[in-house]
């Protein structure tokens, strides 16, 4: 198998565990013939010889910013043919401030509800919510998920501000409770590819912490949805 090149970038908030999460996917693109670099900087992004040697791109980096000529190399990158992929936050709400990366994306937070107002209790567990994800028509013969049926969660549900260019796998919905400022259900993509010159982008809004993007069968989305950005 020829190897490829697979460049990890992290960082961020680390509430979204960015390097824990990371990390349990370098066997995996390892096995799959992949030579894996890691960086916890950005700054990779503006280095123009090594990004044209990359075929696939991870990146979790909540928040954050980068800068003018890091952006451009990754633009640059993604437009020749180099696959993007990610999840959660580490992809849909990274660099706000950075209209042309949103656009690439497709996706971007805004939201994640939480629990009754009587049953929080101060952390990150208040935005743990109960949801399904569902399955589109696409979604159900796109080779990234294929065969997934609809699954449930218990983690933060991300209402994903989107276009019609994202090409959606599926959804999840956010109900309207009667303590909500929306009053009707809102339904959000949930998992979407998006295809950005010559490059592939692949996201997930599911992968808030570890155990999440372990569990089964989100594992398996996010493995086929990094082999199928690959270039």
């Amino acid at each position: 198998m020829q190897q490829r090149q697979a460049l990890i970038v992290r960082g961020g908030w680390d509430g979204h565990q960015p390097v824990e999460t990371t990390d349990a996917f370098v066997p995996f693109l390892r096995e799959h013939g992949f030579d894996v670099r890691v960086e916890d900087s950005t700054a990779v992004y503006a280095d123009e010889a090594f990004m044209r040697t990359v075929d696939l791109i991870v990146q979790v980096v909540t928040m954050s910013t980068i800068a003018d000529d890091e952006f451009a190399g990754l633009q640059r990158a993604v437009l020749a043919g180099t696959g993007l992929a990610g999840w959660h936050g580490g992809i849909a709400d990274s660099f706000r401030a950075n209209a042309d990366y949103l656009h690439m994306i497709g996706g971007q937070f805004a939201h994640h509800a939480a629990k009754p107002p009587a049953e929080r209790a101060g952390d990150q567990a208040d935005n743990y919510l109960h949801y399904t994800v569902h399955m589109t028509d696409l979604g159900r013969t796109h080779p990234v998920t294929e065969g997934i049926a609809d699954f449930d969660l218990v983690t933060e549900q991300y209402w994903v501000l989107s276009d019609e260019y994202c090409d959606v796998l599926a959804t999840t919905t956010q109900d309207a409770r009667d303590f909500d400022a929306w009053n009707r259900p809102v339904t959000s993509p949930a998992i979407w590819t998006r295809q950005w010159g010559a490059g592939r982008v692949f996201v997930s809004a599911p992968g808030h912490r570890l155990e999440v993007v372990e569990s089964q069968p989100l594992r398996t989305v996010i493995e086929r949805g990094l082999l199928w950005a690959a270039r």
